[in-house]
């Protein structure tokens, strides 16, 4: 976090994170995960169906095991990118977006499936399951750095003791 000047003289905090959010780099990753999608989604309702049906049964399994991988991979993208876009149009406030309600819980999930096998998988599947590990990292990166920059909840103040009220009364009487 960077500090400029304010309009009284004294420092304001300028967010980086809340920069880039609104960037042109956002604007491109939220491009790059919403192609994702909708790649994926083309791919397995077409020609997807088609390659799974001529695999063997333990390929075809993998395949089953990994594309709902996929799938699921690609609607926590979807659904964090759109919150995102929905705090940059001012929809929702960074506060709003962190809460428990409407905050995306990201995972980091891996392939499904073990080395060997995937490589047998159809190439389609492999090259979209390989992208949406690599935008997976970088989104939780963002996100790790968005809410590491978000202000601390400030505790509730602890409440004076009625016996330490008491003392203070003992000493300020005495005291004169």
């Amino acid at each position: 976090m960077a500090r400029v000047k304010g309009s009284v003289g004294e420092k304001q905090p300028v967010s980086f994170i809340e920069r880039l959010a609104g960037s042109e780099g956002f604007c491109a990753l939220f491009r790059e995960g919403m192609s994702l999608v909708e790649e994926a989604a083309f791919y397995l309702d077409g020609d997807g169906r088609l390659d799974a049906k001529t695999l063997p049964r333990t390929e075809a399994l993998a395949y089953a095991a990994e594309s709902m991988r996929l799938t699921t991979r690609l609607m926590q993208i979807a659904s964090w990118l759109l919150l995102q876009r929905a705090v940059n149009q001012g929809e929702l406030t960074r506060h709003q977006a962190a809460s428990n309600r409407h905050r995306v819980k990201l995972r980091e999930q891996e392939l499904a499936s073990a080395p060997d096998l995937f490589q047998r998988l159809p190439l389609r599947l492999r090259e979209l399951s390989l992208q949406s590990l690599r935008l997976q990292a970088r989104i939780i990166h963002l996100d790790r750095l968005i809410h590491a920059l978000e202000p601390a909840v400030a505790a509730p103040a602890p409440t004076p003791s009625p016996v330490e009220a008491q003392i203070a009364r003992l000493r300020a009487a005495f005291a004169q």
